[in-house]
């Protein structure tokens, strides 16, 4: 009956997730939607604008003093890009299909004191604008600052305005292929000194024709990541990883074939004089399945993990079948956001059906604890930065309609489904599997030398996991704290498979280490141990941080801020795993010796 219902559950999240992707599935755009005659209207958007050295830095296009059409229309946008600080806007440019332009005037404009103070302090802060032609991404920088001149009698930088754009346009008979913007330096104002001045905007447009095929367009937008250089360190850091894991599994096999099959042996024999003599981790039996303090909060982790790991595999799964790829109008946030509600049902499910083998009922305080034990620290957090975006009017800030939208999803969603899958984990719940009684009194644990202690079995336990994927994870914080693209989503998913295995592998020698120094207290640490990996990967975004040039209080707020709330993630997913590897290990060695 309960496999049963498990099958029901995943059959059940395996519909939803078709139905999303048939719902957001962008990766091959229409060719309807994008065919054009000649010199029909393409559209073209002005997104935003932002420090080049400050992902999260990001504001409104218009902000700045740039020409603007004479209605500014802010377009409808997706969930995802709301929460990726897209601000989509009517432009002023237009660029007809197949039609050149030479020296185009966008407008006159006369530029005030204020206005110059405006542009320099984004020139001198590297700020460059964004838009989208026909769904594709351009960038441009605004200014340039030149420390030295070469007029006589003038000291200090000198900043100037660039006031003309081109544009290069690629096509294939009536489809654009591609296009660049490049923010000419022949044509810029100096507005070093801050008096008013008239400028007149230009741009031109250049057509030609390329072979390359509509569907293969967005291509380029991973090519550096597929460069015969990046893919052999990338390699390198996967054979290196997949040779930690084989050392420490062929150390483990070691341990286990000769270490645990003569401690299995000498406690199979029956020899009870000898029995009384011996210390280790048969004498433990009474006590080793004696249900930890904290039983509830316990049961949250796992539901949160296990809910948790489920997402980070459904989102591999878009990333195979094409959803999510480069500049996909965030259909990554999307899909965060609309796969965690529905996994809700498998957080539910998964700390019900354990808080009823260990404590029976009371179940539902550990549904509670699963809907607030991620969310609640995620929620915390998030105010403090939305409230930081709203001060600085970043486009990081969400609106009040979307933050309603995401507390409906959470209500109507996310609580029905973790109550719905508390209510299917209690209702199919077995027996706790315990190969052995529990003695009424606990044992009284020894005193342990430092290295046998939680402290450094953490250190160790997170140390060798995180040197396996050190590596890739600079890979991965540059895509989300720059301006690189990760494409290579199958290097990631071994790394990520490696990183489970190593974690689980580890947890479980630790466990065998505690049990061995008759220290039965192992079901909370098994969490800790598996999970101390993300303690070192916070400690690498301090390190990533102080060697990159991001600054100001918002970039400081968002990364540190966000990135805990990553770590913190995978805490509770290889705390899960590193969890379930210990019990499965402990029943393991249980069952195979002979207790009276």
């Amino acid at each position: 009956m309960a496999r049963e219902m498990r099958f029901m559950i995943m059959k059940s999240l395996i519909i939803f997730l078709v139905v999303f992707v048939i719902l957001v599935e962008n990766g091959e755009s229409s060719l309807d939607n994008h065919v054009y005659g000649f010199e029909d209207q393409v559209p073209l958007f002005a997104n935003k604008i932002g420090p080049l050295n400050n992902p999260s830095e990001t504001y409104q296009f218009f902000d700045l003093p740039f020409c603007s059409p004479d209605t500014i229309i802010p377009q409808k946008e997706s969930l995802g890009e709301v929460l990726n600080g897209d601000r989509l806007t009517n432009s002023p440019y237009e660029l007809r299909f197949r039609e050149n332009k030479d020296m185009a005037t966008l407008c006159k404009k006369q530029l005030t004191r204020s206005d110059v103070a405006q542009f320099r302090d984004a020139i001198k802060n590297e700020f460059y604008f964004q838009m989208y032609y026909d769904d594709l991404p351009l960038w441009a920088f605004i200014g340039k600052v030149e420390e030295q001149s070469w007029i006589s009698n003038v000291t200090g930088p000198r900043y100037y305005l660039f006031k003309h754009v081109d544009f290069d346009v690629l096509y294939n008979e009536n489809q654009v292929i591609e296009v660049r913007a490049l923010s000419n330096p022949n044509y810029a104002l100096d507005i070093t000194n801050n008096v008013e001045t008239e400028v007149q905007f230009t741009y031109s447009v250049l057509w030609n024709t390329t072979s390359k095929q509509f569907r293969n367009r967005m291509d380029k937008y991973s090519r550096s990541s597929l460069l015969p250089e990046h893919l052999q360190v990338h390699w390198f850091s996967v054979i290196n990883s997949v040779a930690i894991v084989a050392l420490l599994t062929g150390f483990l096999l070691t341990l286990f074939l000769r270490t645990l099959k003569n401690d299995i042996m000498r406690y199979s024999g029956g020899d009870e004089e000898a029995d009384m003599e011996e210390v280790g981790w048969k004498h433990l039996h009474g006590d080793v399945f004696r249900y930890p303090p904290r039983a509830s909060l316990l049961c949250a982790i796992l539901g949160s993990g296990t809910q948790l790991l489920t997402l980070v595999f459904f989102i591999f799964i878009l990333a195979f079948v094409g959803v999510l790829y480069p500049f996909a109008h965030g259909a990554l946030f999307s899909s965060l956001v609309v796969i965690y509600a529905l996994t809700a049902v498998v957080a539910g499910h998964t700390a019900a059906s354990f808080h009823s083998q260990l404590a029976g009922a009371e179940w539902t305080r550990s549904v509670l604890l699963t809907g607030i034990l991620f969310l609640g620290p995620v929620l915390v957090i998030f105010s403090i930065l939305n409230t930081v975006a709203i001060s600085y009017r970043a486009t990081s800030a969400l609106p009040f309609g979307t933050m309603v939208v995401i507390f409906l999803i959470w209500a109507l969603i996310t609580i029905p489904l973790l109550i719905l899958g508390g209510i299917i984990g209690y209702t199919v719940r077995s027996e706790f599997q315990a190969p052995c009684a529990t003695k009424r009194v606990p044992s009284e644990v020894p005193q342990l030398v430092w290295y046998r202690r939680a402290p450094a079995q953490m250190f160790l336990g997170g140390l060798l996991p995180f040197s396996a994927i050190f590596i890739e994870l600079h890979y991965i914080f540059t895509s989300l704290w720059g301006h690189k693209i990760y494409t290579i989503q199958s290097i990631l998913f071994i790394t990520f498979i490696i990183l489970i295995i190593l974690t689980g592998i580890l947890t479980a020698g630790l466990t065998y280490f505690q049990l061995s120094a008759e220290d039965h207290k192992w079901w909370w640490r098994s969490i800790f141990c598996g999970g101390s990996a993300s303690i070192f990967m916070y400690c690498y975004s301090i390190y990533f941080y102080n060697q990159s040039s991001m600054s100001g209080f918002l970039q400081f707020s968002f990364f540190f801020g966000y990135n805990a709330c990553i770590c913190y993630a995978f805490f509770l997913i290889l705390g899960t795993v590193g969890f379930h590897a210990s019990l499965l290990f402990v029943r393991h060695i249980y069952k195979a010796v002979k207790l009276e």
